[in-house]
């Protein structure tokens, strides 16, 4: 199957098989996808976590509305984004990338520098939206790594952020949950939407050409 052929075949499972569990090799293929996807500035302003134990997903079930795909899925994958931009955190990618190119430029440190000035004077709560706007870019790619390799998942939004953030630790981190993936099989003879027409809009409405 081509790309194309595997984002046909990929929708928000409602409904996953509990009895089976996702192959390493295609967990780790999955998760090296997300953790090489881009971002702004190379920052990764964000964490994964990758939740498998069925005890804490009965914990979060309550703060996902109760939607089954929590505790039914193989692996729950959690992006939690930054809750602010700080100097330490800016330095340290810029610390860890120079150490593994073994190489800076005064164009570099100014590009540092530049960034420390715009975002450590922000107010914390817009960088926040920021860095979660980068988590959604990996998110994307999670959707599309898990397509390519014969996944199912459930994007959602349908969760208590601050709820979800206590049972998670997650302020203790400097870390704020943005959005979930339960990653699975689907149960087909269970789940309404398995069957049914992918709807999207068509090219012609979609595709703006500007020559």
């Amino acid at each position: 199957m081509s790309l194309i052929d595997h984002l046909h075949w990929r929708y928000a499972t409602k409904k996953m098989d509990s009895t089976k569990s996702i192959p390493q090799e295609k967990v780790d293929r999955i998760l090296e996808a997300i953790r090489l996807t881009a971002s702004s500035s190379g920052l990764q302003p964000y964490e994964l976590f990758v939740i498998t134990n069925k005890d804490l997903r009965e914990k979060i079930k309550p703060v996902a509305n109760n939607q089954s795909q929590i505790t039914d899925c193989s692996h729950l994958l959690v992006f939690a984004a930054w809750d602010n931009y700080t100097a330490e955190r800016i330095n340290e990618v810029f610390d860890r990338t120079e150490q593994i190119r073994n190489y800076t430029s005064e164009a570099r440190k100014a590009y540092r520098q530049m960034l420390l000035k715009t975002y450590t004077v922000k107010d914390p709560e817009m960088n926040f939206t920021h860095s979660a706007k980068q988590a959604y870019i990996a998110l994307g790619t999670a959707l599309i790594a898990a397509a390519e390799e014969g996944v199912d998942c459930t994007p959602m939004e349908g969760f208590d952020p601050k709820a979800l953030d206590e049972v998670l630790q997650l302020k203790d981190k400097g870390l704020r949950s943005v959005v979930i993936l339960p990653l699975g099989y689907r149960k087909i003879d269970e789940d309404w939407l398995a069957n049914l027409e992918k709807v999207r809009q068509s090219k012609e409405n979609f595709i703006n050409w500007i020559d």
